[in-house]
């Protein structure tokens, strides 16, 4: 099997697994009384509108960025952007395992990422970290509907960003070239392929929030419809990967296809009786 492939799965079987481990344990936080239920806009987790906030806030937030890239040639700035949203994602993520040592394994992996600023596998351990806390964060913070609605909208998104406005085409080459934590680095002998971190996190976000509305099913029923999601979604990216593979400098958005074969996995799920 090409590197690629066999680097790919692994990215994606470490970032999902350490993922769902992070959902379960913020579901169970909140089904506790350990932590009250997240939200993203309204305090109703399955009110569309939080669907339409998060797409408002991505596009924002690719604003700034783009914004940054344009008038801020240095790297100082997204250093500082990268670092903020490394460590919260990290403290979200290790607050999962070890409540006790979140704040000290946060600090310390952005001292690593800030003492090696150029090392790709630093890189990568650090984007696979901060989209496990984002992805489960954001799962559990939202009801299935609305999450359908996000990743769908965001597929119509990125769709135009990479073949429209190509706007993230640009964003996707300065963000490789200082080597930042925003995406993930899959080096092959004659090309380094990259993979936005949206390609790994929304699978996630997806099945958090698919497990946190199938916990009537007890264990472990309640994660086979989680794992039926995730399993198309590794599909529709290795399509992706193979499709640019053998077209070195094209761009091609993983998301769409990642979605659409997500939503029917989660259909097919339900009509088996998950």
């Amino acid at each position: 099997m090409n590197r690629v492939f066999v680097f790919l799965i692994a990215i994606f079987l470490v970032t999902q697994l350490l993922g769902i481990a992070v959902g379960i344990g913020l579901i169970q936080e909140i089904e506790t009384g350990g932590m009250e239920q997240p939200t993203v806009f309204t305090e109703n987790p399955d009110d569309p509108i939080n669907a339409l906030a998060l797409i408002v806030g991505i596009l924002f937030f690719t604003g700034v960025l783009l914004l940054f890239m344009k008038f801020f040639k240095g790297a100082g700035l997204f250093r500082i952007l990268e670092i903020f949203v490394l460590f919260s994602a990290t403290v979200i993520a290790a607050s999962a395992f070890l409540p006790e040592l979140a704040f000290l394994f946060a600090v310390q992996l952005v001292a690593l990422k800030l003492l090696f600023p150029k090392n790709v596998f630093i890189r990568n351990v650090a984007a696979v970290v901060a989209i496990a806390g984002v992805g489960a964060l954001i799962g559990v913070s939202l009801g299935v509907v609305p999450v359908l609605i996000f990743l769908i909208l965001l597929s119509v998104y990125d769709f135009i960003a990479v073949f429209k406005t190509k706007h993230m085409v640009t964003l996707a080459k300065g963000i490789s070239g200082r080597n930042l934590a925003f995406s993930v680095a899959l080096p092959s002998k004659k090309h380094q392929f990259e993979l936005g971190t949206g390609d790994l996190v929304m699978p996630l976000v997806f099945a958090v929030s698919v497990m946190k509305a199938s916990q009537p099913l007890g264990f472990p029923n309640f994660v086979v419809p989680a794992a039926m999601v995730l399993v198309a979604s590794l599909i529709g990216l290795l399509l992706t990967i193979n499709y640019i593979r053998t077209r070195i400098g094209k761009a091609l958005p993983a998301l769409p296809p990642q979605a659409a074969l997500m939503i029917v996995a989660w259909l097919a799920s339900k009509a088996i009786g998950f």
